[in-house]
């Protein structure tokens, strides 16, 4: 009888043990982030980035829970706008100076970066005057092409930045020295990651893609590009973190109303 009682308060003990640990399945939940387009401007030029995303948490203990965060944003329109884009920023016409042309330029996913292939038509002209006459000479011209290749970072978990190389230059003789050490290269590569960076900042800007409620708690640990199968680009961020079960059952609240029927 003693033995008896001692067992079942054994078998009680370890199903209360088991309770306690075991995952709270039934407040995990998953919200689909609808998509949507975000306007957006670059030096003037109109651009669209469409985005969007999946949340989902889950039980990790009795009191844990991940919450698990993937935003996807369609960069198709400034892939197709790129060399207007970088026009807008870089033509330059001065009749005793520089004369700056891009004639072409791409960006393609290349793994979990992008490759941006720039062409472009440079000339360097010098004014004198002699006997009250402006005299022009070209000092050095011709056509070059610059290769670069951008591998996105993650930045205190929140904020998306970009990791430029450069891949090559073709240029002929002195024009290639000015794109590869002068301030015209390095100013065509500043402006290229300039025009990039910001469409992809302001495209997956949490306060325009995420709802309010998971805009101070979702966290960013990787960042890729993809070519979504047909080399159109796109930026996929992921990442996950730890919360709390109150923090959970809060979540769904404000989520709930939004959430498609499962």
């Amino acid at each position: 009888m003693v033995l008896s009682s001692l067992g079942s308060a054994i078998l009680c003990l370890a199903l209360a043990v088991q309770a306690l640990s075991a995952p709270a399945s039934n407040e995990s939940f998953t919200f689909r982030i609808p998509p949507q387009r975000i306007s957006l401007k670059i030096e003037n030029q109109p651009l669209t980035v469409a985005a969007s995303g999946i949340i989902s948490v889950g039980a990790r203990s009795h009191d844990k829970y991940i919450l698990k965060l993937k935003l996807d944003a369609d960069l198709t329109d400034l892939q197709q706008n790129i060399t207007k884009l970088l026009s807008a920023q870089l033509d330059k016409d001065d009749p005793c100076g520089d004369h700056i042309t891009i004639e072409h330029a791409t960006l393609a996913p290349v793994g979990p970066s992008v490759r941006s292939i720039v062409q472009l038509h440079y000339e360097r002209y010098t004014c004198v005057k002699a006997f009250g006459t402006r005299m022009t000479k070209r000092l050095v011209g011709g056509h070059g092409i610059i290769q670069m290749k951008f591998t996105p970072a993650i930045e205190n978990r929140k904020t998306l930045q970009l990791r430029p190389e450069v891949e090559s230059i073709q240029a002929d003789g002195a024009l290639g020295e000015l794109l590869r050490s002068g301030q015209i290269g390095a100013m065509v590569r500043e402006k290229i990651s300039k025009a990039l960076l910001s469409a992809l900042q302001k495209g997956t800007d949490r306060s325009l893609t995420l709802p309010p409620a998971v805009q101070d708690i979702a966290m960013i640990d990787k960042a890729q590009f993809e070519g979504e199968g047909s080399g159109r680009l796109a930026i996929v961020l992921g990442g996950e973190v730890l919360i709390s079960r109150q923090q959970t059952q809060l979540l769904k609240d404000k989520l709930k109303e939004r959430m498609p029927a499962r």
